[in-house]
């Protein structure tokens, strides 16, 4: 392990950056009766504020509940990346492999999800620090270009706006000598600050008349008459409909965590750089970076020019959500190695906070839906890290398969299909293990790691 990278761990804070605010703001008081809703919603994230938002705005009058474990943006969204895209497939290619008979139609609802993600920040007066700089996806080794050009042909082909970048084309754009060749993404997509959405998304929540209760956890979850109850620590809600929006933490009914696999992104935030620092690496039009590596590192800036750099998953055994796991400085050493591999210019940058988060990962590698109840309930999830844009868009569908709807977008495949059963603990966990250890070293040495990756993707994930 590089000096470098330790010592600028030497006073890192073990926790996310964007929960780092003195206006952040205090939880909401728990549940502590009973309540009648319409529509129940279990989880305070990204999926269950755009379920409770897109709800109130199609009937104002119905009653709308939310209830989260902790505080809003504690959990998952208060952890990602923060890069948005028109994208609710985790790219083009997945979508093309998972689903190619809803390709054209996909990708139209993901550019009005993200219009209407845009409009709903504008219309509400959330500031979220976005910035629409598009998005880069850079190769990190030559053997990496020719599969750059096919993907940058799959995105002319479906009407991207997406250039192909050649080495010094790439490197004009972000100073890496690591990249060989890049696309720039221009269609709608760039950056957020997460916590400052999910916080917005909140308030505007609050505005339409949905009542939220934080701190409340879902305790047991079942059929009393032709209604949902929900009990909680210290009340309880009857619905007809319940939204579960717990994504990563997959509560709710038993049978969730046999397609969802909740895995840890582990993430370094920088001090701000200074101005000779950003004029080194370039990055003026601040795009949202994804490499090529197999273990994909990404990246952003921030407001005040810091660089959000993640990557690096990792795995805990029942797939435990603990912000307690990763709580060791030694556990990102390997992630500051990498940041100093693609800017070595910027030795003696030191990290202000690191943390990790949970990944709803599915082997579709997007948002799915599982009915329980009749149809009464339905789980939304599985993002696998792409969830803070098409979260939207997973909150609307979801919302039309509980009202009964028969949308078009209902009837696609994407609403209907759902994600292969992943093999349960403790075969769960050893796979994993033995796939982040191919992972780390997959680019590097290849051998046997390859063909396992090629086995792993052949039970869904696309790893090879």
């Amino acid at each position: 392990m590089q000096r470098s990278s330790v010592t600028s761990l030497a006073d890192v804070t073990m926790s996310p950056f964007w929960l780092d605010r003195p206006d952040a703001p205090e939880p909401l008081p728990p549940l502590t009766a009973h309540r009648k809703a319409g529509l129940l919603i279990v989880g305070g994230g990204f999926t269950g504020l755009w379920g409770a938002i897109q709800a109130k705005q199609a009937q104002p009058d119905l009653d709308v509940v939310l209830i989260e474990k902790g505080a809003v943006a504690n959990g998952a969204s208060g952890r990602p990346g923060g890069v948005v895209s028109t994208s609710v497939m985790h790219g083009l290619s997945n979508a093309v492999r998972v689903f190619p008979n809803d390709i054209a139609e996909l990708e139209r609802l993901g550019k009005e999800n993200m219009h209407g993600f845009m409009q709903t920040l504008s219309d509400h007066g959330i500031d979220c620090h976005a910035e629409w700089g598009g998005e880069l996806t850079v190769a990190v080794d030559a053997d990496h270009i020719e599969a750059l050009h096919r993907e940058h042909e799959l995105h002319l082909q479906y009407g991207h706006q997406a250039v192909f970048l050649d080495q010094d084309a790439v490197q004009a754009q972000i100073g890496s000598p690591r990249y060989k060749a890049g696309i720039w993404s221009k269609d709608i997509s760039g950056t957020v600050h997460p916590a400052l959405l999910a916080w917005g998304l909140k308030r505007t929540a609050l505005s339409l008349g949905v009542e939220i209760f934080e701190n409340t956890e879902l305790l047991s979850l079942g059929e009393v008459g032709a209604r949902i109850e929900v009990k909680t620590p210290f009340g309880s809600v009857t619905a007809p409909k319940v939204l579960l929006a717990t994504n990563a933490f997959a509560s709710g009914h038993r049978g969730i965590r046999r397609r969802v696999v909740a895995i840890r992104d582990r993430v370094l935030a920088t001090e701000p750089l200074s101005e000779q620092q950003m004029t080194s690496i370039g990055w003026k039009n601040r795009q949202g970076v994804y490499d090529t590596r197999t273990q994909m590192n990404y990246m952003r800036l921030t407001k005040d020019n810091r660089i959000i750099f993640g990557g690096r998953l990792g795995y805990a055994f029942a797939g435990t959500t603990s912000p307690g796991v990763d709580s060791d400085v030694q556990t990102y050493e390997p992630l500051a190695a990498a940041f100093f591999d693609t800017f070595p210019q910027l030795q003696g940058l030191r990290f202000t906070h690191a943390w990790s988060g949970p990944i709803d990962l599915s082997t579709r590698m997007a948002v799915h839906f599982q009915r329980y109840h009749s149809g009464k309930v339905v789980y939304a999830g599985g993002y696998s890290g792409f969830g803070v844009s098409a979260s939207r868009f997973g909150a609307r569908i979801a919302l039309d398969i509980l009202d009964g709807s028969k949308t078009s977008e209902s009837r696609l495949d994407f609403a209907t299909q759902l994600p292969n059963v992943v093999p349960p603990e403790p075969f769960r966990w050893l796979g994993a293990q033995v796939t982040m250890y191919a992972l780390d070293t997959a680019d590097r040495k290849g051998g046997w790691r390859k063909p396992w990756l090629r086995l792993v993707s052949a039970m869904g994930f696309p790893l090879s």
